[in-house]
């Protein structure tokens, strides 16, 4: 097989780690080529993530492979062809040459006696079956590269059978063409989509949830957005996400992507929605309880400035930001510079009483320490986060004065 092209050798290709595994499976007499997201990335000149490595050798030897040359490998899905492989902490996922003797929706039996030709027309999209050799030669059998370098995200043959092979190819349709296409996208993708759509409930929340949150982090998710709401997709597997002109507006302005902010916008301004839906899809308990708050969190953008730092302290000031990125894209207004400025030079106020100092004045543990700690914190707030600790217990002794003289005290 001729190369397509060459690019020079990238510093990852070269790095000790990746050339250790690199000369252990090649010590068997067979080549070892990069492939997948590594490859695609490293045309573009974008960062590299994970580097996954294909080989003819079957499983059973790369691990002996492995072993010879003192690299720990793991069995991550041996029975289906692949091995991990730990060097020097770093792990490269290596997975034999295959072709599909039966698929089981996501899962297939598998044979381990293909060739290079044979192993790219199982992968999903062209751009992800390209291969890279050590030397920066790219081989491709599929039109990858062309497919690459025109922003075209196609699938490998008909878009109908492998969607049906795995049903999770509809949505990284979507979201690899958020990330990597340009113009148009791929029409007969389109109506594979859309003819199977219907097929989306039957992935898994965590499946759905993992891509959700990739596409949000293209840099413009937007129009592929629109895409699926008119293909039908978002309708099938995220009907809770109406708001695509609220994201809109929010990616105009926002000084950086991020996707549960993103999900915020398109979600109702509900916190009971908001939590229904990271249940669903089966969010981490951080992930939840942030989505939360951004949907209970609001900011009042025309406050004056002390307004604001006491939005800023009863916030946080990360909660803060978002709340003020929402709200402005809500209202239809552009970036709140200042209020953003004045969050990032936000000094960490404490307030500077506990209980034990209420106690410790002559307070009896009880209700009334927690009352007067809420009494004496908003005076504080009140007061612009001025007041020092002598100052709050001077401020105790007054409304325990107060107290007495109303006869509350006794």
């Amino acid at each position: 097989m001729e190369p397509a092209a060459r690019i020079a050798p990238q510093p990852w290709m070269k790095a000790p780690a990746t050339r250790a595994v690199l000369a252990a499976l090649e010590a068997g007499g067979q080549k070892a080529r990069f492939v997948g997201g590594c490859v695609r990335d490293a045309l573009l000149g974008r960062p590299i993530g994970d580097i996954d490595i294909a080989t003819p050798e079957p499983p059973e030897r790369v691990v002996e492979l492995l072993h010879q040359r003192g690299i720990k490998a793991v069995p991550t899905g041996i029975e289906h062809g692949t091995v991990t492989a730990v060097a020097r902490g770093k792990p490269f996922e290596i997975t034999t040459l295959r072709r599909d003797v039966e698929t089981f929706g996501r899962h297939a039996r598998v044979a381990f006696d293909a060739d290079w030709a044979e192993d790219a027309r199982r992968r999903d999209f062209t751009m992800n079956a390209l291969f890279l050799d050590a030397t920066g030669a790219v081989f491709d059998t599929v039109g990858g590269l062309e497919d690459l370098r025109a922003g075209r995200v196609r699938f490998v043959g008909d878009p109908e059978t492998r969607i049906r092979e795995d049903v999770l190819r509809l949505l990284r349709f979507y979201r690899f063409h958020a990330h990597y296409g340009r113009g148009a996208a791929d029409e007969a993708a389109r109506a594979a989509c859309r003819r199977l759509a219907p097929l989306l409930p039957t992935l898994s929340a965590e499946r759905i949830a993992a891509e959700l949150v990739k596409l949000l982090r293209a840099p413009d998710p937007v129009p592929t957005f629109r895409l699926m709401e008119e293909d039908g997709v978002l309708a099938a597997a995220l009907p809770e996400l109406g708001r695509i002109d609220l994201l809109a507006r929010l990616v105009a302005i926002e000084p950086e992507p991020d996707p549960l902010r993103r999900l915020a916008a398109l979600l109702p301004p509900d916190a009971a929605a908001a939590e229904a839906f990271a249940a669903r899809l089966r969010f981490s308990n951080d992930m939840r309880d942030r989505l939360v708050a951004l949907a209970k969190a609001t900011v009042d953008l025309d406050a004056d400035e002390r307004a604001q730092r006491k939005a800023i302290y009863q916030l946080g000031p990360e909660l803060y930001r978002d709340a003020v990125l929402l709200s402005a894209a809500s209202a239809g207004k552009e970036r709140p510079d200042a209020l953003l400025e004045l969050a990032a030079k936000w000094p960490v106020f404490v307030f500077p009483l506990r209980g034990r100092d209420l106690v410790a004045a002559g307070i009896p543990p009880g209700k009334e320490v927690g009352r007067l700690l809420e009494t004496l914190r908003s005076w504080w707030e009140a007061n612009d986060f001025a007041p020092d600790r002598a100052a709050c217990l001077a401020e105790l002794e007054r409304l325990r004065g107060a107290s007495d003289e109303s006869g509350e005290g006794g």
